[in-house]
């Protein structure tokens, strides 16, 4: 954990919650992490929910709203996207770009995923851009390979300034959902590497100013050990930001 970068930790539900359940989590949360100051706090729930999720934490001075995705397009007939203006409505203020599932699921490109993140910059919004590698790339030792290329595809065309307020998640994908962690020393390397790639692609000053994230399988009992590590700045917690209880204790560990 490095001082001069405030820790950010964001919870990405995915494809869970009713509109009823999101406000029964937020509630929660708000009670659990009322006194909380060192860290950025965002809660990302699906679209359905946003707007009463927006209403209940509109008060609170710790929680922001992030999406989990976000159109490159403003607007127009492009069936089934979400547009910037449509999330400024409810005063969304992060976007969660090229998560893995994403990329794999919906076949997501380095190149779409850094024009999202220039129309989430052009909206003053900040997006959190994920990157890591599957466990076979793992294993066939090209993970900084994959890190590199992804790193310099996704974030291509940014100004310094925008690159700045980008947060970087990295999250290994053999890593998510499966209950297996990076160990620190993975992720503390693997963070390094691509406040790395990012100092190349800009310039040191811009790369001590980058947030990146961990995400992959992050629970309270790993959470001091990961948010430790000089180059490990936050996390983008996936099962575990669907509990209050254990979401809250993430965020406390962390601290």
């Amino acid at each position: 954990m490095n001082k001069e970068r405030k820790l950010i930790i964001a919870g990405n539900w995915k494809m869970n919650k009713t509109v009823a359940e999101a406000l029964d989590l937020v509630r929660g949360l708000k009670i659990e992490l009322a006194t909380v100051k060192e860290v950025d706090i965002v809660v990302c729930p699906p679209f359905t929910a946003l707007s009463e999720v927006s209403k209940a934490i509109l008060e609170s001075k710790n929680i922001r709203l992030g999406a989990q995705n976000m159109s490159e397009n403003n607007m127009g007939a492009y069936t089934g996207e979400i547009a910037a203006g449509m999330l400024k409505e409810f005063s969304v203020r992060y976007v969660i770009l090229g998560h893995s599932e994403r990329r794999q699921y919906q076949k997501e490109s380095d190149a779409l995923i850094a024009k999202k993140a220039a129309a989430v910059h052009a909206a003053s919004l900040k997006p959190i851009v994920c990157v890591g590698e599957t466990l076979a790339e793992r294993e066939g030792n090209l993970m900084e390979k994959v890190l590199d290329t992804q790193v310099r595809g996704s974030l291509a065309g940014l100004t310094k300034e925008q690159m700045a307020e980008t947060i970087v998640a990295y999250e290994p994908v053999w890593a998510i959902g499966t209950g297996k962690t990076a160990t620190t020393q993975q992720a503390q390397d693997a963070h390094a590497f691509i406040r790395g790639v990012i100092a190349k692609m800009f310039d040191d000053s811009v790369a001590k100013k980058v947030r990146i994230q961990y995400g992959g399988s992050v629970k309270p009992s790993n959470a001091r050990e990961l948010m430790g590590q000089p180059d490990v700045d936050g996390a983008l917690v996936g099962g575990a930001a669907l509990e209050a209880r254990s979401f809250a204790d993430i965020i406390k560990n962390s601290i």
